[in-house]
């Protein structure tokens, strides 16, 4: 009997599962004794597998938690991140299972346990963040804060909202301002939560001409609610950053305040510079948000903590207003919100969280001074000494183009620039890709920047905590970052010299694509007779997918694709990334040579297919014929099966064995009658040279392609290289080939060996530079004997 397979799970739901059931056991003073009712079990077909019997255990449903999680192949980036929630996350996790059975107590004990949980809540987050006097809304969307807010506002600037509804809009619209560096979508959210219509909705821009490109432009800003007052309309919110979502820039947050202090507008403040409000240090930039009349935390990411909510700090001294906006609630359970919080904050304790936070900072402060010893590196940093968040990008000035080399008009100086930025752009996708997945506990990730385009982020505070990320792990992605700098500055100046190259090449066409991050992209044009368009370019496709078998074929360091998934060019060769050692001129001559020989091997066997199917038709055609003939010459007689062998035994026919062989080199038929003769066939026609690349280079041994040749290249030194050339030389000088040659009457020969004929043929050894015998070897003389040839000593 086989022993039992022991069931393995997860250690974290393991873990999970033992604390919350050690707490069950704390928390439950009176236990129950579950009765067995085995007369009231029945059984039925219809349920399903695991539904059936007494129930699992917790181990097999732990297990079943863990396969639906994970799937079939354990996903590597989950596990890690799983593994690094540590147990601060097993107690915010713990906090949603106590929350659930907390609230089955009586409702006395549950308005005291909640309303202690709540207040301690409030109140550690109100010191923590120096937001005096504060109350707290705790939620699990982080935009939902806000949305409870503008509610605040509304029934606070317009007394008869509560009675007579949006009925009060029609002749006083309201007005929310949100600035253009906030997260795509929020202002919409709230005009749809809110039931408004987006005339309502005032996105401001961000300063162009002085100061921060990405810190909201308050002289606009002024004009912007001067003109929406005097038209009648009511200025209710205001949305600010301290920190924005793409390049964590803080708006000037004392200004708006005393501009929202004269129009008598709500001042709401998020980002992920509110977290270093915990610090000892804090920029006065930051500092000003505790002055606001709302603000959004988002502790979870902050503090690695899995599963908690949302916290929204506000002022406001009316509680009926705050209960009618949603705020408040009068419901113990909305209050068990705050549970996972309380749980995993007195975990930590202040040392614990002012630590993460602090750590976060360092990381960033590390990689911004790498990153300034590091030329075409780009930073893009509003403080540089406490900026949590460091943006980044790859910064070259792309090579002028040499109108000489082509029949286009130039691009105007416009044109130019977009493109620069486009092929820019598409640089830093990668970049922040490749770092992304060579150091993937860095956290980094490619962002869109409206004036500076795709940028590469690192921003520790979202990511660090989760990810666990240290201080080697900057360093290494600081050494990634060096290695690939060299690549994208090599890449950027061949482009260049691999376009005039594709465009001097015949068969081939340059693509522009911007977007593509790589050498360039290029196509083999077909020349094809074929009318049909839909067979034309199934032909062409046909080519280019084995140009490009044949290009992934060679040992390069080059990388060959058919481009990106969506939105790329038909029947193309996308080229990747380029080193400082890359020989364009081999590479678009072997694309090119390689093309050509696809196409003419597709031609030919074409051509041998049309001629193998007309061969076979005269040959049926021949057959018929000489089935003719034969009847005509022996008589009906011969044909008859019994009769004819008696016959042809008594009188043989004496005939040649005659028929067809089918040539395929001069596509026709031709007697075999030569063959019988000299009891071999025939050499026929010179079949044409199969078609090889033109574009030959003499490469050493362990040498890829497209590499240009250097002295001291794979380890071999100035000395070897030149004697092993010089070898290489010498012996295609020296080399000779073997040709069996009838030997003439009045020739002296060197070594004799007579056949079975009587003939004599002779080994005859000639070099290249000698001139080559003008009669080829014939294997039939004249007389028609046959010649065998000599044996090789």
């Amino acid at each position: 009997m086989e022993p039992p397979v022991e069931k393995t799970v997860d250690p974290t739901l393991a873990e999970m599962g033992k604390n919350l059931n050690e707490a069950m056991k704390i928390l439950e003073d009176n236990p129950k004794r579950i009765e067995d009712e085995k007369d009231k079990k029945y059984s039925r077909k219809d349920i399903p597998g695991p539904l059936q019997g007494s129930g699992q255990d917790m181990v097999s449903i732990l297990q079943l938690v863990q396969n639906l999680m994970h799937g079939d192949e354990e996903d590597s980036s989950l596990m890690y991140r799983t593994q690094n929630v540590g147990e601060q996350g097993h107690m915010a996790l713990l906090g949603h299972s106590l929350a659930a059975y907390i609230s089955v107590l009586d409702k006395e004990r549950l308005r005291k346990l909640t309303t202690r949980i709540l207040s301690d809540t409030t109140l550690w987050l109100c010191r923590l963040f120096r937001y005096e006097n504060g109350s707290a809304y705790y939620h699990e969307d982080d935009r939902e804060g806000l949305l409870k807010v503008c509610r605040l506002v509304i029934h606070s600037r317009y007394e008869d909202y509560t009675t007579e509804g949006f009925s009060v809009f029609y002749s006083k619209q309201p007005v929310i301002y949100i600035s253009s560096a906030s997260r795509a979508g929020l202002g919409q959210f709230l005009c749809n939560q809110l039931g408004l219509p987006l005339s309502c909705l005032c996105r401001v821009p961000c300063n162009t001409m002085f100061g921060s490109q990405h810190q909201m432009d308050v002289a606009l800003l002024d004009r912007l609610i001067k003109d929406d007052t005097e038209s009648g309309k009511v200025p209710l919110l205001l949305v600010a950053n301290a920190g924005t979502p793409g390049a964590g820039h803080t708006d000037k947050l004392m200004r708006l305040k005393e501009l929202c202090d004269q129009y008598k507008m709500w001042l709401h403040v998020e980002g992920v510079n509110l977290a270093t409000l915990t610090l000892g240090y804090v920029s006065s930039p930051v500092l000003e948000a505790t002055k606001c009349d709302s603000m959004t935390l988002t502790l979870g990411p902050w503090l690695g903590l899995p599963a908690v909510p949302a916290v929204t700090l506000y002022r406001h001294e009316d509680p009926s207003l705050s209960l009618a906006a949603g705020l408040t609630s009068s419901q113990p359970v909305e209050k068990l919100r705050a549970l996972p919080l309380w749980l995993s904050l007195q975990y930590l304790g202040h040392d614990g969280i002012i630590e993460r936070i602090k750590h976060a900072s360092q990381l960033s402060q590390r990689l911004l001074e790498s990153l300034k010893n590091l030329d075409s590196i780009k930073t893009s940093v509003e403080d540089e000494s406490s900026s949590p968040v460091v943006v980044f990008k790859f910064y070259q000035e792309y090579p002028k183009t040499d109108q000489t080399h082509y029949t286009t008009p130039p691009t105007t100086s416009h044109d130019q620039s977009s493109s620069d930025r486009d092929v820019c752009d598409a640089f830093n996708q990668w970049l922040g890709e490749q770092l992304a997945l060579l150091v993937p506990a860095s956290g980094v990730d490619a962002v869109e920047l409206e004036d500076e385009g795709t940028c590469v982020r690192f921003s520790p505070l979202m990511t660090s905590a989760v990810s666990g990320t240290r201080a080697e792990d900057v360093d290494q992605l600081v050494n990634c970052l060096k290695e690939k700098i060299p690549v994208l500055s090599c890449t950027l100046q061949m482009k260049e010299e691999f376009r005039q190259e594709v465009n001097e090449t015949a068969g081939l066409s340059y693509i522009e694509d911007l977007a593509w991050p790589g050498l360039g992209v290029l196509r083999f044009e077909h020349g094809s007779d074929e009318p049909d368009t839909v067979k034309r370019e199934a032909e062409a496709e046909k080519i280019a997918s084995a140009l490009l078998k044949k290009l992934l074929e060679l040992e390069s360091d080059l990388s060959f694709s058919s481009g990106p998934e969506f939105g790329g060019e038909n029947n193309c060769i996308y080229i990747g990334m380029a080193t400082e050692d890359l020989d364009v001129s081999e590479l678009v001559e072997t694309i090119a040579s390689t093309g050509r020989e696809i196409e003419e091997n597709s031609k030919l066997l074409e051509n041998m297919t049309e001629v193998v199917r007309k061969g076979i038709l005269e040959a049926e055609v021949q057959l018929q014929k000489a089935n003719e003939e034969r009847l005509l010459e022996e008589g009906l007689l011969r044909q008859l099966p019994v009769f004819g062998s008696v016959l042809n035994w008594f009188s043989p026919v004496q005939t040649s064995p005659r028929g067809r062989t089918f040539n395929l080199t001069a596509g026709s038929l031709e007697s075999t009658e030569q063959t019988y003769v000299c009891k071999a066939q025939g050499t026929g026609a010179t079949p044409p040279p199969t078609p090889t690349s033109s574009h030959s280079k003499h490469r050493h041994p362990g040498q890829k392609y497209f590499k240009r040749s250097l002295r001291s290249f794979d380890g071999f030194s100035e000395t070897s290289s030149i004697s092993y050339t010089e070898e290489v030389e010498k012996t295609s000088q020296q080399s000779s080939f073997t040709a069996i040659l009838p030997m003439p009457a009045s020739a002296e020969s060197e070594e004799e060996s007579p056949n079975q004929n009587g003939d004599t043929t002779v080994l005859a050894t000639q070099t290249e530079e000698e001139e080559a015998p003008s009669d080829k070897s014939k294997l039939c003389d004249n007389s028609g004997t046959k010649e065998e040839p000599a044996s090789l000593s």
